[in-house]
Order: structure tokens, then sequence, then C-alpha cells
């Protein structure tokens, strides 16, 4: 698999739920069959498929994910991965729209699909589809550990900040002009003596 369609497949990971999954229908591309074939596989060995492994969408979802994706152009000739939400056949017309919900498959769900399959090119992709999986996960690993070190130099930075209004405050009097002693006034007044 090329770095573009390594690419591509990261960018079908999504979060749902607060998992990331692939969709049926990328997953079907990526192994080589269709959608239909791919979910009558899925579905006749549903017992291999616990709830951590898959869940279907609900309509809200499937709406949600439908507006994202519907400014998107699908895929060029060359193959590049493109989630299938909207269209299931190649062809135009008939049957051209999803009639189901879309299942969702996690990591594992996408290993024990490839299995499923038997297919030489999904056991050779269920490989890319793990990797692409675990470089998520150590992106996510390595924004966690940025985003912890800039909160440490915001607290520290709030620290010298009080400090130094702090150090300002005991400077500001100093740095005033010493009071004018009075003056005497020029003439006779009843107080100059």
């Amino acid at each position: 698999m090329s770095q573009s369609n390594s690419d591509a497949l990261n960018s079908r990971i999504l979060t749902i739920r607060g998992q990331r999954v692939i969709l049926d229908a990328d997953l079907a591309k990526l192994y080589g069959v269709s959608t239909k074939r791919f979910n009558e596989a899925f579905k006749r060995n549903r017992r291999r498929f616990p709830a951590d492994f898959t869940f279907q969408l609900s309509a809200q979802e499937f709406t949600a994910l439908r507006s994202q994706f519907a400014t998107l152009k699908p895929a060029d000739a060359a193959g590049s991965m493109w989630s299938q939400i909207a269209t299931t056949s190649k062809a135009r017309g008939r049957g051209q729209h999803r009639k189901y919900l879309p299942w969702a498959f996690t990591e594992h769900g996408a290993v024990m699909a490839a299995n499923v399959l038997r297919s030489p090119k999904a056991v050779e992709m269920s490989v890319y589809v793990v990797r692409a999986f675990i470089m998520q996960r150590e992106a996510l690993a390595t924004n966690a550990t940025i985003l912890k070190r800039l909160a440490e130099i915001d607290r520290t930075l709030l620290q010298h900040d009080s400090a130094l209004r702090a150090l300002w405050q005991k400077l500001q009097p100093l740095l005033q002009p010493p009071p004018a002693s009075p003056r005497r006034r020029i003439g006779f007044h009843a107080g100059n003596r």
C-alpha cells in the first residue's frame, strides 16, 4: 500500500461514540468486495463480532456523517479511499443510495472481518488497517504529551506573571516622585511666622 493510500485510509478512520472506527463501506472497498457482500459475510458470522468490535450507527449519527461528507467528491479512478456514505454501487440510478444504516468496525472488528472474508486481499489489507489504527493511536498519545507540557508551561508562566505583578506593585510607590515640601508663600500671611 502506497503512502497516499495509507493517508487515505487514515482519513477514513472516524471517531464515533468515543471509539476509533472505520465504516463497513470503506472496509469493503479496502478488502476488494462490494458493501453488500461484505455485510452478508458479516451477518453470517455475527457471533464473532461482539459489541466492542462493531456497532450500527444510529439515524442521527448517519445523518451527521452524511452532512459532513456531502461536500466531498468521490475518489479518482486511481482508487483512493473515500467513504461510501451516500452510495453503495458503481452504477448510477437504481439502488444508488443506502437502504440500511452503516456498521462501524473498531480495529479488532476490522481484523475479524478480514478473517471472515478469507480472501488473500482481505488478509493482506488487514495489516494496513491495523497499522493505520496504531498510527492514529500514537498521534493521539503524542498530542496528549504535547498538551500536558503546554499546560505545565502555562502554569509556570501564570506563577511568574503573578510574582512579577506583586513585585511591580511593591516598586510602584518607590518610582513615584517624592511629595513636594510645602513652600512658603511670598508676602505677609498670618500663618508664616
